[in-house]
């Protein structure tokens, strides 16, 4: 071993600082492959965990062979054929050694596998076996690659770790092993004797080990369980912290209401408002009566009534003299938002104004001067408001719609805008409890479940091309009984690119400006067809909208930029284009554009099902209209980073946790985090610094930690 890797007397952030090169079984060119896994020193191996494990224990050997029974074998391959058959299929065959004894392992037109054998492998196979010719023979078994000596006694559970090119599984294995080596004797232990104790977590030098070279599953699931509690665990200490910041450091109006200012309010609504509006209400005035910053968020299913409550905390923040400002992800839906507060505020004397950046600049110098001065109540804009030179005379209530949308960043400055507003952020994306808990721990939530009175259903299809036509000549019916519709494209032109969900997909996702053309002249030739998409200025958008409002057209063919907030209560009919490039949420959100009158909705989804996944997803989408139950599928299907596009919030990517299937230990740990913020706010007892330094180390930047304590 060189002098740079020998612990000795160095302190142990030293060793744990020790460069990948110098670790036993590197070299200069293999830490080159390591830093590109992120890899540069002997704490980033230590804390790189196994993707996945290779169960080697309860293998099968040739005497447990039987027919239709699932069978785990390892073999050594000893031969591999690719040939046509006289049909034209390809059959691509392997010979392996099981034990003493040889069998075949075939696999039918999937040619794409020829490169992935070699002679010598040793192979993990499992699959059902069949006796043919006096041989045992598996069909299309599924494998994994042993890197392994054939001879060598391997343990139970093999590690497999995400590789790069010119690394390889036996390499990687004996790099962790020795950085293990190295680094456990001078590990620190985060938790105290006595929470370790109290919660069953196994201690650091014996977890470390277990997660990369477990003896069996239980052994594995015993040391994941305490790198999976400390990962959520320092998460939710430091949005406790925020939290609790917030509330010790800031003030904010208090914003009490009255029977007095409720009447002067409700009048300005021309309807009940549901139970679930009410609730909603009553939650989000209790938070703006207490002279402490709001921080809440409310979501609620399409169509469940969110804007209405968010127009209720904006009124009465004027009602007390105080602004209101609300922003929202498109120009689209800040000008549906105007829209709707322009009805309720027609009779009032509330000063109010859209900020948006496709103003003239003499506009919006005249609305910022407006804010400056007082002499405007409200303000609903865009990405436009967070421009350093937009000032507030006296805000009080922030709200920001589709705050996914958002980055942590961008809702600060907002908030800077003024000193403490209340805080509320919607999203008509029902959000899964743990992703909540995780990306908007610092915020109570509120949930809206019902919906209006009145408020139609939508009953959806899944479609193919042979039934085309049929769809179009009852979407035509449906125009001619004075009905509109929506054509959902996912790219703008043929030139874009998507990612979909599928990725056997064999033909390219339609593009809006082509089906634009097809439609126009052709089954939609007899009715006027209009275009939107996110590539139009500002101005393009809002007149092909406001045709399609007015009804001058009749269909609007669009990309994803109508997926919210668009509010057309003629609008009754949805095609949905190419559905496998689309998340399960996002054609739940387009498929709500179609609930907003009192007439039933229709919707078809044309999509290439190729696998299982993009089956299940859109099968979903067709069975249930709950939006709640819908999130929690596409959550379990996409993972949270792809649901919520999780990259804007800053927050860095879980290591180990798996918010979908950690939730009780994300609970578990949401608890016992509050607890011990709730006791030791700073984290200055002697026995919380470790913990305290852990949390501003990976999270103190981006939720702004760094003066705690």
């Amino acid at each position: 071993m060189s002098e740079a890797a020998r612990t000795d007397d160095r302190p142990a952030a030293d060793v744990l600082a020790t460069p990948v090169q110098y670790l036993r079984g590197v070299g200069p060119q293999r830490a080159e492959l390591l830093e590109r896994l992120g890899l540069r020193t002997a704490r980033d191996v230590l804390f790189y965990f196994p993707r996945d494990y290779q169960d080697l224990s309860d293998l099968n050997t040739i005497d447990d062979l039987a027919e239709n029974v699932l069978l785990r074998v390892r073999a050594e391959v000893l031969e591999v054929e690719s040939r046509r058959g006289r049909n034209g299929r390809t059959v691509l065959g392997l010979l392996l050694k099981v034990g003493p004894a040889t069998v075949n392992a075939v696999w039918f037109n999937q040619p794409f596998l020829r490169d992935r054998f070699a002679v010598g492998q040793q192979l993990l196979l499992i699959g059902k076996a069949r006796f043919r010719g006096g041989v045992w023979q598996f069909s299309h078994p599924s494998t994994s690659i042993i890197e392994a000596e054939p001879d060598e006694d391997l343990p139970n559970m093999l590690p497999v770790y995400s590789l790069t090119e010119g690394l390889a599984q036996g390499h990687l294995r004996r790099i962790v092993r020795a950085a293990v080596e190295l680094c456990l004797p001078v590990l620190e232990e985060v938790f105290p004797p006595l929470y370790l104790e109290q919660h069953a977590l196994l201690p650091l030098q014996q977890a470390l080990p277990q997660i990369h070279f477990p003896h069996d599953r239980d052994q594995l699931a015993t040391a994941r369980r305490r790198f999976v509690y400390q990962e959520l665990f320092i998460l939710q200490l430091a949005l406790a912290t925020r939290r609790r910041r917030q509330h010790d450091q800031s003030q904010a109006p208090p914003l009490e209401t009255s029977a007095k200012i409720d009447a002067r309010i409700r009048r300005l609504f021309p309807f009940e408002l549901t139970e679930g509006q009410n609730q909603a209400i009553r939650e989000i005035c209790a938070d703006l009566a207490l002279p402490l910053p709001m921080n809440r968020l409310l979501q609620g299913d399409v169509g469940s009534g969110k804007t209405i409550v968010a127009m209720y905390a904006i009124l009465l923040a004027i009602a007390h003299g105080y602004q209101a400002a609300l922003m929202a992800p498109t120009e689209i839906l800040a000008r549906q938002h105007a829209a709707t507060l322009g009805k309720l505020l027609s009779h009032s004397q509330v000063r109010w104004k859209l900020l948006t950046g496709g103003l003239p600049a003499s506009q919006r110098e005249a609305i910022r001067a407006g804010l400056r001065s007082g002499e405007l109540d409200a303000v609903i804009g865009t990405h436009a408001m967070l421009h350093n030179d937009v000032e507030f005379s006296r805000l009080g209530v922030v709200v920001i719609d589709e705050q996914h949308k958002f980055g942590v960043r961008q809702r600060e400055i907002l908030r800077r805008a003024g000193v403490d507003p209340h805080y509320l952020v919607m999203t008509a994306t029902p959000i899964p409890r743990s992703l909540a808990m995780t990306l908007f721990g610092d915020l109570e939530v509120t949930t809206l479940r019902d919906a209006p009175p009145g408020r139609q259903t939508v009953r959806t299809y899944l479609a193919t091309a042979e039934q085309r036509e049929k769809w179009w000549d009852f979407f035509r019916r449906k125009l001619r009984t004075g009905r509109q519709g929506y054509v959902i494209a996912p790219l703008v032109d043929a030139e874009q690119t998507v990612t979909s969900f599928d990725d056997d997909a064999e033909a390219p996702p339609a593009a809006a400006e082509q089906l634009f053309e097809a439609l126009a002249h052709g089954p939609l030739s007899e009715f006027r067809v209009g275009l939107v998409h996110g590539r139009m200025s500002g101005a393009e958008k809002q007149a092909a909208m406001e045709k399609f409002r007015s009804g001058q057209t009749q269909v609007l063919v669009a990309t994803t930029v109508i997926e919210v907030g668009v509010d057309v209560p003629n609008a009754t009919l949805m095609t949905i284009e190419d559905g496998h490039c689309f998340g399960l949420s996002q054609l739940h959100q387009l498929r709500g554009r179609i609930t907003r009158g009192t007439h039933p909705g229709y919707c078809c989804v044309f999509a290439e099902i190729k696998n299982d996944a993009a089956r299940e997803r859109l099968e979903a989408l067709v069975n249930t209209t709950d939006g709640f139950a819908l999130a929690e599928i596409d959550f379990k299907l996409r993972g949270p980073g792809d649901l919520l596009g999780t990259q804007q919030h800053g927050l860095p990517p879980l290591r180990i946790a798996d918010l979908h299937e950690d939730g009780a230990i994300l609970e578990e740990a949401r608890q016992d985090a509050r607890e011990m913020i709730a006791q030791d706010p700073g984290l200055a007892a002697p026995d919380h610094q470790r913990l305290r330094r852990q949390m501003l180390s990976r999270y103190g930047s981006v939720l702004e930690l760094g003066d705690v304590g």
